[in-house]
């Protein structure tokens, strides 16, 4: 017996030497084409990949100047993330087939969409175009809509009163986009209830857990454990039994729009325009929930932490609050409030464009996950199964783009949109290789013409109407930001003074 057990131990640790090596090989032969960053031998790359959680944005900053801008590999837990920077191999992560580098397959596997919200939601993305294309083109129509939500909502959020009162930034915001967004999703009198705004401000948290508590489990557990490790399908039951009601109403009245009877009061909203596009089953009201939330999923969270960033850099330096005053006092006496009006705030879009550039919602930038081997122009290998991204090194702050790339200059775009011919591009709802807060191509986010003006709404009213400064900071001074793996979130704690405009 006890010879048994030792030539099975023989075998195992020969089994595990040979698994090793071979791995080791592998690793080998990879380093020789595109170096890494940290340990990148088998079971030492995941250190490297658990270092990478806590310490992602040093960790690619090391990379950036370690290899003058050439590719390199980062380690996770399951494969290797490849790191270009040359603006040629930028260009290509934007322009490869979806069949090649995939944009989807990265919210795929990060979010577990077919467990989270199911499969639907990413082989049909009818959605999109609602928001890229109907959301644009309605804007104009709805600003009167969003801005009387945005003046109900600051005055909920935040008093207005002689003394300085202190905030949490981040509530305080969350609860005002999610307001805002909920009024041109869902109308009135939807936006303002507490029930619904607490599902749809929570929904992102939740869908985020859950995909990460997901991708440690494998397949045939996933249908066992969903019950105990997430909230998703009971939130979308919640919001469904709100919804329900005002859907059939809808549908039933589109139903009778075919028969030639018109419908005068059609709502002009998110939630009508889907119902227009939606076919075959994504027409039943639980479909139509799923799709509403994932609407707040995509805009809320990324709007409010902006928000957050450009307030905490607006209030620890007072003297960026007067040029803008000064700019959205000259326009609005000139043209009113519109959405034209806020085209004009050129400082405004600059301050939050810059915003984006310095502080920005994550290190990694146009991931995409190669779905076969491919082969980069610059002769970078990309196995199948790996991703690929940029950095914000490469990019928002390198010199090769901007002057002075590491300073806060909140006016920069607004200078560069002096110069000739320069106008359209640096503005904020202007992607380039330059600045990918919003993506770039075919995947550039499609609300960011809503979220540009509802962001710049909200400060033209905030500076117009509040003074505000940190709590407990230094001057220049910003409240530390969360970093969680390549993401970066806002200090969630820090409280900004607010109180009545004094002059």
């Amino acid at each position: 017996m006890q010879y048994e057990s030792s030539a099975l131990l023989y075998v195992a640790l020969l089994v595990g030497g040979i698994l090793f090596l071979s791995r080791w090989a592998k690793e080998r032969k990879l380093n020789a084409i595109t170096p890494a960053i940290g340990p990148w031998m088998p079971i030492l790359s995941c250190w490297g990949a658990l270092k990478f959680l806590f310490r992602a944005q040093a960790i690619l900053e090391e990379g950036y100047v370690e290899y003058g801008g050439r590719p390199y590999r980062i380690a996770m837990l399951y494969e290797w993330h490849y790191i270009v920077s040359s603006p040629e191999a930028i260009d290509e992560l934007q322009r490869a087939p979806e069949d090649v580098l995939s944009f989807m397959a990265v919210a795929e596997e990060n979010l577990q969409l077919a467990e989270t919200l199911g499969s639907a939601v990413t082989t049909n993305t009818y959605h999109i175009p609602v928001l890229r294309t109907t959301l644009t083109r309605n804007l104009r129509k709805l600003h009167e809509d969003i801005y009387d939500e945005i003046c109900n909502s600051i005055a909920h959020c935040i008093p207005a009163t002689d003394d300085w009162t202190p905030v949490v930034a981040l509530d305080a915001l969350l609860q005002i986009v999610a307001r805002t967004s909920g009024r041109i999703i869902l109308g009135l009198p939807f936006c303002r209830n507490t029930e619904l705004l607490d599902i749809m401000i929570n929904f992102t948290t939740d869908v985020v857990t859950s995909g990460l508590v997901f991708s440690f489990t494998p397949s045939p557990l996933k249908p066992l454990v969903k019950p105990f490790i997430t909230k998703v399908d009971k939130m979308i039951d919640r919001a469904l039994a709100m919804l329900r009601p005002t859907i059939e109403q809808r549908q039933n009245m589109m139903e009778k729009q075919k028969h030639g009877e018109e419908w005068a009061d059609k709502p002009n909203d998110i939630l009508q325009w889907l119902m227009d596009a939606a076919e075959g089953e994504e027409r039943e009201p639980r479909a139509l929930t799923v799709r509403f939330l994932l609407v707040c999923f995509a805009s809320i969270h990324t709007t409010s932490m902006t928000l957050t960033q450009a307030l905490y850099r607006l209030a620890a330096n007072p003297e960026y609050i007067a040029p803008l005053r000064e700019e959205v006092e000259s326009v609005l006496d000139q043209d009113g409030l519109s959405k034209a009006t806020m085209e004009k705030l050129r400082k405004v879009d600059s301050f939050f464009k810059e915003t984006q550039r310095i502080d920005g919602l994550g290190c990694l930038l146009l991931t995409r996950k190669a779905l076969r081997d491919y082969t980069l122009a610059d002769g970078t290998r990309v196995p199948a199964g790996c991703y690929v991204s940029t950095t914000p090194s490469a990019t928002h702050r390198a010199r090769a783009c901007y002057d002075a790339p590491h300073a806060f200059d909140p006016w920069r775009f607004a200078r560069m949109r002096e110069e000739p011919a320069q106008s359209g591009r640096h503005q904020i709802v202007t992607p380039s290789a330059e600045h990918l807060a919003f993506g770039l191509g075919h995947h550039s986010c499609p609300g960011r013409y809503f979220a540009a003006v509802e962001l710049k709404t909200i400060m033209a009213h905030l500076v117009m109407k509040y003074d505000f400064r940190l709590e407990n900071l230094k001057l220049g001074e910003i409240p530390p930001p969360m970093h969680i793996s390549n993401i970066v979130v806002p200090n969630r704690t820090a409280k900004v003074l607010f109180r009545k405009r004094k002059d």
